[in-house]
C-alpha cells in the first residue's frame, strides 16, 4: 500500500481527522501547493469541475509527488466512469448521489477486482505501471482502494440502515448543500433540519463502525462537525480558498 494511503487509513482508524480540499482547477501546481501546506488528501472534481479524466492523470502525479492521497469525485456512478478513474491511478473514488444499498453494492463491485468485486480487467494502465507491475499484486491491490459514497438526499437517509450494511464502503460522505436542497431549504446548511439529519447519520454510522465525511466551508463548521465525530473533512474548494485569500489581502490594503 502507498505510504500516504497507509497513513490516511491509520489516522482514521486511530480516531484522528484527515483534511483536504476539492480541486476544480486543472493545474497540478495547485495540487502540489495543497500537499506542501500539509493537507492529507485532495478530491479531484469531475462532477462540478471542468477537468477531464485525461488531465487528472497529472493531478494524481502531483499529489503523489507531495504525499497526498488523490481521490477522484466522479461525475456519475457508471461502471466505466469508475474504471477510468481507477485505471489512471486514483487511490480512491468519491461517488455522488447514492440513494440505496443496491447502488452502493454496485459501486463496490465496479471498484475492485475479484474476490473483492468484479471490476473490468486491464493491466495496461497507469494504475498497474502500464503492465510492469506483477499482475497478481495489481489485482490484490484493489482491496485497498478507498470507496467513498456521497449521501445527499432524503431517500439516502431513509435507506441509511441498508446502506450501512453494505460491505466494502470506507467512508460515507455528506453533501450539506444537496441535503439542504432535498429538505426544501437550499443553501441553509446550518439549519436545524440539516444538522439533525447529519447527526442521525453520524450516530447510526458510529454504531456499525463506519467513517463519516463532510464538506465544510468555514472554520466554525469544521470545529462543530469535528467535535461531533466526522473524521474525513473536506475544507472548501481550491478556487474558493484562493478567492478568500485574495479578498483578505485586498481588504487589508484599503
Amino acid at each position: 500500500m502507498k505510504k500516504s494511503l497507509l497513513k490516511f487509513k491509520e489516522s482514521l482508524k486511530s480516531g484522528k481527522c484527515v483534511y483536504g480540499p476539492f480541486m476544480k482547477t486543472g493545474d497540478p501546481m495547485f495540487v502540489e501547493a495543497v500537499g506542501l501546506a500539509g493537507f492529507d488528501f485532495v478530491i479531484l472534481d469531475t462532477e462540478h469541475g471542468p477537468v477531464t479524466i485525461e488531465n487528472q492523470q497529472n493531478n494524481i502525479r502531483a499529489a503523489e509527488a507531495r504525499n497526498l492521497v488523490p481521490i477522484i469525485r466522479l461525475k456519475d456512478k457508471n461502471e466505466n466512469t469508475i474504471a477510468s478513474a481507477l485505471d489512471i491511478g486514483a487511490y480512491g473514488i468519491q461517488v455522488p448521489q447514492i440513494s440505496n444499498a443496491e447502488e452502493a453494492e454496485k459501486v463496490v463491485k465496479f471498484a475492485r477486482f475479484y474476490p473483492y468485486g468484479m471490476r473490468g480487467v486491464c493491466r495496461f494502465v497507469r494504475a498497474a505501471d502500464y503492465s510492469a507491475m506483477d499482475r497478481y499484486d495489481y489485482f490484490d491491490s484493489t482491496k485497498d482502494i478507498l470507496v467513498i459514497l456521497q449521501l445527499e438526499g432524503i431517500e439516502a437517509i431513509k435507506n441509511l440502515d441498508e446502506i450501512l450494511n453494505v460491505e466494502g464502503i470506507d467512508i460515507l460522505f455528506i453533501g450539506p448543500y444537496d441535503l439542504s436542497q432535498s429538505l426544501g431549504i437550499p443553501g441553509k446548511v446550518n439549519d436545524n433540519k440539516v444538522i439533525n439529519a447529519i447527526k442521525e447519520i453520524i450516530n447510526k454510522a458510529n454504531k456499525v463502525g463506519k467513517k463519516i465525511g463532510c464538506f465544510v466551508d468555514t472554520l466554525d463548521d469544521l470545529e462543530m462537525w469535528k467535535k461531533l465525530g466526522i473524521q474525513y473533512i473536506s475544507y472548501s474548494v481550491d478556487i474558493g480558498i484562493f478567492y478568500d485569500a485574495c479578498r483578505r489581502i485586498k481588504d487589508s490594503c484599503n
